[in-house]
């Protein structure tokens, strides 16, 4: 491939997974208000188009055209940047996540991902953990005592579940002998019996999962660990100042989050894009793509299901989650591994 030709592909790659992953942070914000709409017995959004679906769009254009205040106690270069941060190292980590095998168009074979590294794991981890400073620089510039104590919440409970959340992973990485995910997810292919997937979850990291998933669960701040921005206490905690697009970047960061979550706990623990293939050629190259999106939805689906049902946790009872047994738990599971791996 040509450099011109490579460079052409990666442009037109990079648009096309920016344009469907803020669509699918649109459209996962439609479904959660379905959703939990339908566990408390009511509709949800359906004014806005066939069952609600143009709510997101009108939701966008509310948020374009609504006053944008900025207080005059704030400080204002952190206030304005924060946001900003935030959603960009939210939608910068999606680059290195791949979504299936690669394409033949032409007679150019196209790897179905922006950019394949071999450290793709640890780019993610490291993009990720930057989008804590949004939060907190978001908590401390706004001058004001709820946003700065939900900032310093948001800081303390990230810091402390990327340690059990990191832990959690090193077990696939031992099984699978790399940081690169398109390696990962090709050492799960094949079958246990010649019926039980080879995926991570069934081949001895189910406790891994289960701790990478609270983890999650405390890493993007959403029910029941989302003290950074618990209405009750903290009136909206870190954002309490912000309105309009300001406002919006915030929620974007958070479902590109939930998002990116989604697709690593799909790589690393359920096979990645693995799964049946039939039909004519065509169809065997798009059928990957879709049992990848398919597991993403149930993740999401997870998501929104444990908001409608859970309680916030404490702060207290938070911090002991995560370090008194979380932690210790991703501790034993790598040495577990280790040893299993080793013998």
């Amino acid at each position: 491939m040509s450099v011109g030709v490579f460079i052409l592909v990666s442009v037109i790659k990079s648009v096309i997974v920016l344009v469907v992953l803020l669509t699918a942070v649109a459209y996962t914000v439609w479904l959660e208000r379905k959703v939990v709409g339908h566990m408390q017995n009511r509709w949800g959004p359906t004014r806005v188009g066939p069952f609600g679906l143009l709510q997101p769009a009108a939701d966008g254009i509310k948020f374009l055209f609504k006053e944008d205040l900025t207080p005059p106690h704030v400080y204002k270069p952190l206030f304005l940047a924060a946001p900003m941060m935030a959603l960009i190292f939210a939608l910068t980590s999606i680059s290195v996540i791949p979504f299936g095998n690669s394409i033949t168009i032409g007679g150019v074979d196209i790897p179905l991902q922006i950019t394949d590294v071999n450290i793709g794991l640890l780019l993610i981890l490291g993009v990720t953990s930057m989008g804590v400073y949004g939060v907190a620089l978001a908590g401390w510039s706004s001058n004001n005592k709820y946003s700065l104590l939900g900032g310093l919440r948001a800081s303390a409970q990230m810091i402390s579940y990327e340690i059990a959340l990191g832990l959690s992973l090193v077990g696939v990485l031992i099984q699978s002998g790399s940081f690169s995910l398109r390696e990962i997810v090709d050492a799960q292919g094949g079958h246990f019996w010649g019926f039980i997937p080879r995926w991570n979850i069934f081949h001895g990291q189910f406790l891994g999962f289960f701790i990478y998933l609270m983890a999650a669960y405390a890493e993007t701040n959403r029910i029941p660990f989302d003290l950074p921005e618990a209405e009750t206490e903290l009136v909206a905690g870190y954002h309490t100042e912000y309105s309009s697009m300001k406002f919006a970047m915030f929620f974007m960061a958070e479902y590109a989050n939930m998002i990116t979550v989604a697709c690593v706990a799909t790589l690393l623990f359920f096979g990645g894009w693995h799964g049946p293939l039939f039909g004519p050629p065509l169809l065997q190259a798009l059928l990957p793509v879709f049992w990848f999106g398919a597991r993403i939805f149930c993740f999401l689906f997870l998501y929104i299901w444990v908001r409608g049902t859970l309680p916030r946790f404490r702060y207290d009872q938070l911090m002991a989650f995560g370090w008194k047994f979380l932690l210790p738990l991703a501790i034993a599971n790598l040495v577990a591994t280790a040893i299993a791996v080793a013998w």
